[in-house]
């Protein structure tokens, strides 16, 4: 059985829960790529404890997901942008949201769509073979062991 931490797991999935993998960062990480910037806006969206919230923040600040800016002097008031490393988190998150679209889904229809700003088409994540450029379903993928499991076993 896995304990509270998965830093015994040689394992990329259970890495990335360690930082993304408690129950409120996904979705400040959602707010963030959505727009959302300041303690409060979080705080309304989500319904987040205060105390909750700052300490999910700094930890996002910590994992480098977040930076925070200062916008204001007196008193000092912070932002919170969205970095790179976060940005690279948005087709995990679009899958989940479409995972939870088709089995999860709202009776009233997805609360959300997500559109291509170039022509309006409905955008959806997809798996690419990176040598032939072709679409891959889940049954067409193998997971190879990588030299870290090739490298134990040698």
């Amino acid at each position: 059985m896995l304990g509270r931490t998965y830093d015994s797991q040689l394992c990329s999935i259970a890495r990335t829960l360690e930082v993304v993998g408690e129950r409120w960062t996904l979705l400040i990480v959602r707010d963030a790529l959505l727009g959302l910037r300041r303690f409060e806006e979080f705080q309304d969206s989500l319904g987040i404890a205060r105390n909750v919230l700052s300490a999910r923040l700094s930890q996002l600040v910590d994992d480098g997901l977040l930076e925070r800016i200062c916008y204001q002097e007196r008193p000092a008031r912070y932002e919170y942008q969205p970095t790179s490393k976060a940005k690279d988190l948005l087709t995990a998150l679009l899958s989940l949201m479409h995972w939870g679209d088709e089995h999860a889904e709202n009776p009233g229809g997805p609360p959300r769509i997500t559109s291509h700003e170039g022509c309006g088409g409905e955008v959806r994540e997809q798996l690419v073979c990176t040598q032939c450029g072709h679409g891959v379903g889940p049954d067409a993928v193998h997971l190879l062991p990588g030299p870290p499991l090739t490298d134990a076993s040698a």
